[in-house]
């Protein structure tokens, strides 16, 4: 996704999901969702697991019942079983890292501009979690 649609989609959500936030800083500590369940730091504890990757702190922001989507509504999958089968191997790996270029949080939600780097391959995505009950029951992904 190229930057002005990522500005377009924020200034479209923007009124649903409140002010931007500066990017954190996502290093390789370890996970943990525990610490608060505010949704911005579930979120931000996720970066943290993936980048370290954690895959047991990487599923340990994720509720039971976890959805996946493509925007709109093309879903991907659910369940944390179905979560692992596809996040285990690449963390396993040890060579994909995500980074956070913008965060927009309101109430529940978190929308990052990220950008996901598996070996020379790099992806940009605006990715929207729901966060309730200090974990991720929804993701959807916005991607060309």
């Amino acid at each position: 996704m190229n930057p002005p649609l990522f500005v377009a989609a924020a200034l479209i959500l923007a009124p649903l999901l409140g002010c931007s936030q500066d990017a954190p800083s996502v290093g390789t500590a370890k996970a943990d969702p525990s610490a608060s369940h505010l949704p911005l730091d579930v979120v931000n504890a996720r970066m943290a697991a993936y980048n370290g990757h954690d895959i047991d702190a990487f599923m340990a922001t994720y509720g039971d019942g976890i959805e996946v989507f493509t925007y709109p509504d093309q879903s991907l999958g659910k369940g944390r079983a179905h979560m692992r089968s596809i996040f285990e191997p690449m963390l396993e790996e040890g060579v994909v890292q995500v980074e956070i270029h913008h965060q927009i949080a309101k109430d529940s939600f978190v929308v990052n501009h990220e950008t996901v780097t598996t070996g020379d391959s790099a992806t940009e995505y605006v990715s929207i979690y729901e966060v309730r009950d200090g974990l991720i029951q929804s993701v959807c992904f916005v991607r060309d």
